[in-house]
C-alpha cells in the first residue's frame, strides 16, 4: 500500500492536483488527501486552491458535481464514476417541476445531496447544519424542502412557525438506526453523549442527546468534557473523529453503518484515475449557472 501511496502523491505534484475527501471515505483514502470534510465545505475549500488545475473529488456523484459547479474552470475528476447516491436520485427534476406547478410562488429549497439538474430548478440550497437558519430567514409562510424528508422532520421543529412542503425521500443509510439501537447504547455505555444526525428517523432524533451535521459532530466532540461519544452516522466519520480525538472513546450506535457508494473509491481507483485523467465531470453551462445561483443564495439566508 506504501507504494501506492507513494505514487498518487507524486502524481499529485506531477498533475497540479488537489484530492478532496468526504467523511465517510475509508481511511486510506482521507488520510491521504489534502482535505477532508463534508460536500459543501470541500465544495468550497476547492475554490481556495487557485494555483490547483484538476480537483479531484473522493465522494459520490452530486459532491462532485457542487465542485464543478463553484469551480467551473478547473477539471473535476470522480475516481469512482458508479459512485451514486440513492438519496439524490429521490428527487427527479420532472417531479420537482411538476411540484413547483401544484405550488405556484413556493420557493424550493434543496439540500445539497441532490444532483446538479435538481439544483438548478431550485431556488436556494442548503446543507444539514444550515437548513433551519435557511428556511426561517426565507421571507414566505411556505417552502418546498427535499429529497430527505427527516432533515425536513428537523426543520420544521427548529422552525414550526413555517409550513414546509416534504418530499418522501431518505438516506438508507440512516434510516438502518433503530431505537432499540439507542436504548442499547444507553445501557451500555450510560455516560455517553448520543449525537445523530439529521437524516435519522424522528424517533432517533426525539431521544439522542444532540442532533448535529457530520462538521457539526466534529465540533461537538473536540470541545465537549465528555469522554464518550455514541455516533449514529456512517461510520466512516468514526475514524476521523478518532483521529482527531484519541484521548476520547467514539462507538457506532448500533452495528456501523456503511454506505457502499462512499466505500467505491479505493487508492487504485485514485491513481488509475489520476494517470489517464478519466471519469471528468462534464456540465452544461446552463446548468451550472443555474445551479450556481441555488447555492450561492444560500449565503445570503444564513
Amino acid at each position: 500500500m506504501e507504494k501506492i501511496v507513494d505514487q498518487i502523491k507524486k502524481l499529485k505534484i506531477e498533475k497540479n492536483a488537489v484530492v478532496l475527501a468526504h467523511n465517510y471515505q475509508i481511511p486510506e483514502i482521507q488520510d491521504l488527501a489534502d482535505f477532508t470534510g463534508d460536500s459543501l465545505e470541500l465544495a468550497r475549500k476547492a475554490t481556495e486552491v487557485k494555483d490547483a488545475a484538476m480537483i479531484v473529488f473522493c465522494g459520490v456523484r452530486f459532491m462532485a458535481e457542487t465542485a464543478k459547479i463553484l469551480n467551473q474552470e478547473k477539471k473535476v475528476l470522480l475516481p469512482a464514476y458508479d459512485a451514486g447516491c440513492p438519496l439524490a436520485d429521490m428527487a427527479k427534476v420532472e417531479d420537482v417541476l411538476k411540484l413547483k406547478e401544484e405550488n405556484p410562488g413556493v420557493p424550493v429549497v434543496s439540500y445539497v445531496n441532490t444532483s446538479a439538474e435538481v439544483k438548478a430548478v431550485s431556488d436556494v440550497c442548503c446543507t444539514s447544519s444550515n437548513a433551519p437558519k435557511i428556511v426561517k430567514n426565507i421571507p414566505v409562510d411556505t417552502v418546498i424542502f427535499l429529497p430527505d424528508k427527516n432533515l425536513g422532520y428537523f426543520v420544521q421543529k427548529q422552525v414550526p412557525e413555517k409550513r414546509l412542503i416534504l418530499w418522501d425521500g431518505y438516506c438508507f443509510v440512516h434510516r438502518m438506526f433503530t431505537l432499540n439501537d439507542l436504548k442499547k447504547g444507553r445501557e451500555r455505555y450510560p455516560d455517553a453523549e448520543i449525537i445523530v444526525h439529521p437524516e435519522c428517523d424522528p424517533e432517533i432524533q426525539d431521544n439522542a442527546d444532540f442532533v448535529l451535521s457530520t462538521s457539526g459532530m466534529l465540533k461537538r466532540a473536540k470541545e465537549s468534557q465528555s469522554k464518550k461519544f455514541i455516533i449514529g452516522t456512517e461510520e466512516g466519520l468514526i475514524y476521523r473523529l478518532k483521529k482527531e480525538n484519541p484521548e476520547k472513546e467514539f462507538f457506532s450506535l448500533g452495528a456501523a453503518r456503511v454506505c457502499f457508494n462512499m466505500k467505491k473509491t479505493t487508492l487504485e481507483r485514485l491513481k488509475e484515475c489520476m494517470e489517464k485523467e478519466t471519469n471528468e465531470v462534464i456540465l452544461s453551462d446552463e446548468i451550472v449557472k443555474k445551479a450556481k445561483h441555488a447555492l450561492e443564495s444560500m449565503i445570503k439566508y444564513i
